[in-house]
C-alpha cells in the first residue's frame, strides 16, 4: 500500500498539486488499494479488521508526512532521511508545517484547516483550545463541533462537511502572539513538547536578549545535536517573510546553534582525547608498579 501511495504522491506533486488537493488526490489510488481485498487486516493485529474510515486515516497521515518530509528538505525532493524524519514528527508539528507551507500566516479557509487537522489526528477545536497554534477570525460554523467529534472519534469526514463556511477564517499564531507560560517547557496532558513550541520559546529568550537563558535551554533539552531541529529552523527561516522580525530572530538562532554546536562538538572532541591520554597515563603507571613489585620480590627471594 505505502509503495503505491507514495508513488502516486510523487507523481502528484511533480505535476504541481498542492494544498487540499494535493490530500483529497491520495484517496483516489488508496481506495483503489483498498478495494483489491475483500477484508483488510492490521499488520500489528492480524485478528483485527481495518475498517475504511481507519484506513483513510493512515492514507491521509501518509500525505501529510510526504508534504512535510518536502518542507524539511526545501521542496528539493524528500529522500529516505526527510521521510524517516516525518515518522518523529508529532501532530502539532506536523500540522504547523502544512498550514504554514500553503496559507503562511495569513487566513485559511476553516474546512481546509478541519481537513489539515483531521489529516494529522487533531481537530481544529484541539488546534485553538489546547494547543494554542491557531486563532479563530470570525465566527465558529454551527456545524464545527460536531466536525470536531467525528474528526477525535476517527470517523470518516465527508468532502461536503469540510466545504468552506462563509466568513470563517482560521490563522495560525505568530510567535509573539503566543505567551504561555508553559511554552517550550510543559505540553497538554503530560504528551512531549512539540518542537515548534520550543522553537517559539528560544525565540522569546533570544529576543529578550537572555543568551544565558537560551544556552541553557538548549544544553537542557539537547537541542544543539538535535538533526530535525535544526531542519525545522531552516525550514520555518525558508517560510517566513524577507527582513522580517521573525527571520532574523531564526537566522540568529541557527547560527547561534552552529557556532555553538561546532564548538560544544570540538570541547568534546579535546575533551575526550585528554580522557583517552589520562586513562593512557594511569595504565603506564599502573604498568610500572607492577614491575617495580615485581623487581622487589625477585631482590627479596
Amino acid at each position: 500500500m505505502q509503495t503505491s501511495i507514495r508513488g502516486r504522491l510523487r507523481e502528484y506533486w511533480d505535476a504541481g498539486i498542492r494544498g487540499p488537493d494535493f490530500v483529497w488526490a491520495a484517496t483516489g489510488p488508496a481506495m483503489e488499494v483498498y478495494s483489491k481485498h475483500p477484508v483488510v487486516k492490521k499488520a500489528n493485529s492480524p485478528n483485527e479488521v481495518m475498517g475504511v474510515n481507519e484506513f483513510l486515516n493512515h492514507v491521509r497521515r501518509m500525505v501529510v508526512d510526504y508534504v512535510v518530509g518536502q518542507v524539511l528538505s526545501g521542496e528539493r525532493g524528500a529522500g529516505a532521511a526527510d521521510i524517516a524524519a516525518t515518522d518523529r514528527l508529532d501532530e502539532p508539528r506536523a500540522y504547523y508545517l502544512l498550514h504554514r507551507h500553503d496559507f503562511g500566516l495569513g487566513e485559511a479557509p476553516a474546512g481546509t484547516c478541519i481537513l489539515y487537522a483531521v489529516s494529522c489526528n487533531l481537530s481544529d477545536r484541539l488546534l485553538v483550545d489546547t494547543w494554542d497554534l491557531v486563532a479563530r477570525t470570525a465566527g465558529k460554523p454551527a456545524n464545527d463541533e460536531e466536525e470536531d467529534v467525528a474528526a477525535e472519534e476517527g470517523e470518516e469526514v465527508e468532502p461536503e462537511a469540510v466545504e468552506e463556511e462563509s466568513g470563517s477564517k482560521l490563522r495560525l499564531k505568530e510567535w509573539s502572539q503566543r505567551k504561555g507560560k508553559s511554552l517550550g517547557y510543559e505540553a497538554p496532558g503530560g504528551k512531549a513538547v512539540p518542537l515548534i513550541d520550543r522553537v517559539h520559546r528560544l525565540m522569546h529568550l533570544w529576543n529578550a536578549g537572555d543568551l544565558q537563558k537560551v544556552d541553557e535551554y538548549l544544553d537542557e533539552h539537547r537541542l544543539r545535536r538535535h538533526e530535525l531541529f535544526k531542519r525545522m529552523l531552516q525550514s520555518l527561516i525558508e517560510l517566513s517573510e524577507a527582513a522580517s522580525k521573525e527571520r532574523s530572530l531564526l537566522e540568529s538562532l541557527s547560527n547561534h546553534v552552529g557556532a555553538k554546536g561546532a564548538k560544544a562538538n570540538a570541547g568534546q572532541t579535546e575533551f575526550d582525547g585528554m580522557r583517552a591520554e589520562a586513562t593512557g597515563l594511569r595504565r603506564l603507571r599502573g604498568h610500572g608498579e607492577i614491575r617495580a613489585q615485581a623487581s622487589l620480590r625477585i631482590r627479596n627471594g
